[in-house]
Formats: structure tokens, C-alpha cells, sequence
């Protein structure tokens, strides 16, 4: 095995993307303990990026600056970028991100040993060596761990270390938040994301309401969370479910805050979104819907808290993000979702008493 001195790992989007990597990220840094490893990140996702040991340096592309930018101040950032990348002396670079954006900073590393995950695409198949392992149709975090399998890693299938940050800070913080907005000291409470990066993703507002009242009847309080775009849909819930019970955070918390939200549920439910793997990475108790993505493929993973609901739709797992005849969603019923929510609960208390 090639001792390497200087590695970039290249994910810079999206946060569930970035999730998924975590596994891979701790495979490498066992494989090379004495290496320096340097990932490359936007901005807004670096929260989760690992500390020391397992990543040493973060670098960014601050993608939604570059577009704003002039085409002489563009010009100048990728000159400054690539001058950077080059005075690391990089010996291996890994593309986990296998898009055109992650294809051109691996190019301009300066590397020339340059490899990708198996489902290389936008012509970055072209700049790195895509490597497919024995998981190519499985989940992507095996896709991930493929790579580090085709370097040397014996990694069985399914036994995931997903190195989170240190949240101490960050659960004081909204211990504060949910006290003013009324939640009791020492009072459980379930979270629910309702958005998506997809609209097609989506649940209904409407469902996330019944299902906010069917768990508010039992006595138990409901945090909706999420980040500034999934303001409003907050408020249409907290509105349509008529409860004290709804608390609404959402576009109130930092990345970190919310996975200190996350941590501190008895019960985490949403659609396929990045917070979800938050859950998944935490061991919550979990339940997922999903329609138009396929969740043997960028499902929760590692966790066997986790129940995904699938739409009864025959187009299910169709991968569109925009649908004229959207309807897939809304096949899944707040009552279903309720009873596998209860199932959770009654585990949980199980297992309290024993």
C-alpha cells in the first residue's frame, strides 16, 4: 500500500452528501494515520466537516460568491484557489463528488494521482479514475467505502463510524431556544423537518399538520425544524395543526444546532432531506418518507432505528425533481406514518425497562 503524505478530499455539497462521506472520511484517516488530509468544502456545509484527527485542514470554494462575482474577480479567485491547492503538494486527491465543479479542482490540484467514487459524471471521469467495487448498486456510503476498500480498507458492509462534531455548545444553545418558545425543562419532544432540497421530495404541510396532531393528543411536543427556506412551510403547519403543542424553529438554528435538536429527540421524522441523516448518523429513532428517490440507494443508513415509509406510487423512485403529476408524496398517509411512530415509542419504553 502507497504511504501518502498529502491527501485532498474533495465533497463540497450537498449536507446529506457531506454525511455520507463521514464513514469514508474515518476509513482514510486509519489507513493513513501520519498523513496530512485536507477536504474541500462550500462554506455552508463545512460544519460537519471532521475535526483533527481525522481531517486537518478544510479549504473552501465559495460557490454562491463566485457566481456573484465579475468574470476578472472569478478569473483571480480560481487563480488564488489553484495557487493554493498546488503549494499543498497533494499525492492523492479523491473526487467523492463526481460532478463537473469537484472534476475542475481536482484538475487544477496539481495532482496527478487522481481517483473518484464509481458514479463519476459531467465529464469528471475524465480527470479522475473512477473506481467500482464490489457495492457499485448499493448505498452510496458503500460506493464511498469502496474507494477506501480499493486502497486497502477492510470494511465490512454496514458497520459505519460516523465521526460527529463535539455539540456541547451548540445543545446549551437550543435548550435556551426551546425553553422560550415554551417547551417545559426535562419535557421529550419529536422532531420534524419538512423540507427538501427537491419539491418533489417534499410531504405535505398539510400531513405533517394531522400527524402533529395526532402526536400532540398523546401529550408529547412536536419541534419543527429546518433552514431559512423551510420558514414558511413551518408556519402553514404550525398554523394548520392549531396546537400549543408545534413548536416552530425553523430557519432558527445553525447546522449544528439542529443536529444538537436532532440529538436531543426521542423521535426524528421527515422525508428524504440532508437533517435526516443527522438521525441516521445519531442512531435516533427515525421514520422517513419517500417517493421520487430511492432509499436502498440515499436512504438513512447504518442505523437499525430507522423505518422508511414508500410511496405505493408505480413511478416511486422515479428521481425527478420537478413532476406535472406529483402525487407520490401524499400517497403517504399521516396515519401511517403515526402508527410506525408509536412502534418507536413502544420500543423505546422496552427497552427502558429491561
Amino acid at each position: 500500500m502507497t504511504d501518502y503524505k498529502n491527501i485532498l478530499l474533495i465533497k463540497m455539497s450537498s449536507l446529506g452528501d457531506i454525511l455520507h462521506t463521514l464513514p469514508f472520511a474515518a476509513e482514510l484517516r486509519k489507513l493513513y494515520p501520519k498523513a496530512r488530509i485536507t477536504w474541500l468544502v462550500h462554506p455552508q456545509f463545512a460544519g460537519f466537516v471532521p475535526d483533527p484527527p481525522i481531517i486537518d485542514e478544510i479549504i473552501y470554494f465559495d460557490k454562491k460568491k463566485f457566481k456573484s462575482m465579475s468574470w476578472s474577480e472569478k478569473w483571480r479567485y480560481f487563480h488564488e484557489l489553484k495557487d493554493l491547492l498546488h503549494s499543498k503538494h497533494f499525492d492523492l486527491v479523491l473526487d467523492m463528488q463526481g460532478l463537473f465543479k469537484s472534476a475542475v479542482m481536482a484538475a487544477i490540484s496539481g495532482c496527478d494521482n487522481r481517483l473518484g467514487y464509481g458514479e463519476l459524471r459531467e465529464g469528471s471521469s475524465l480527470v479522475s479514475k473512477a473506481i467500482k467495487g464490489a457495492h457499485s448498486q448499493d448505498h452510496v456510503i458503500e460506493r464511498y467505502l469502496d474507494v477506501a476498500r480499493y486502497l486497502g480498507a477492510k470494511v465490512p458492509v454496514g458497520e459505519l463510524d460516523f465521526p460527529m462534531p463535539n455539540l456541547d455548545k451548540e445543545t446549551e444553545s437550543v435548550k435556551l431556544k426551546l425553553a422560550a418558545k415554551g417547551l417545559p425543562e426535562n419535557t421529550e419532544y419529536v422532531v420534524m423537518v419538512p423540507g427538501a432540497r427537491w419539491e418533489t421530495k417534499e410531504w405535505p404541510p398539510s400531513h405533517y399538520a394531522e400527524l402533529a396532531q395526532l402526536i400532540a393528543a398523546d401529550g408529547r411536543y412536536i419541534v419543527l425544524a429546518g433552514g431559512p427556506d423551510d420558514v414558511g412551510k413551518g408556519a402553514v403547519i404550525k398554523e394548520l395543526s392549531k396546537s400549543e403543542a408545534v413548536l416552530d424553529l425553523t430557519g432558527q438554528t445553525s447546522l449544528r444546532e439542529l443536529a444538537a435538536l436532532i440529538k436531543g429527540c426521542c423521535v426524528y421524522i421527515s422525508a428524504d432531506t440532508g437533517p435526516l441523516h443527522f438521525a441516521a448518523a445519531l442512531k435516533k429513532p427515525l421514520v422517513a418518507m419517500y417517493g421520487p428517490t430511492k432509499a436502498d440507494r440515499t436512504g438513512p443508513y447504518g442505523s437499525k432505528n430507522s423505518t422508511v415509509l414508500i410511496s405505493r406510487a408505480s413511478c416511486a423512485g422515479c428521481l425527478k425533481k420537478h413532476c406535472k403529476t406529483w402525487y407520490c408524496m401524499a400517497d403517504i398517509s399521516p396515519a401511517e406514518v403515526y402508527e410506525i411512530y408509536k412502534q418507536k415509542l413502544k420500543a423505546i419504553n422496552t427497552a427502558a425497562d429491561e
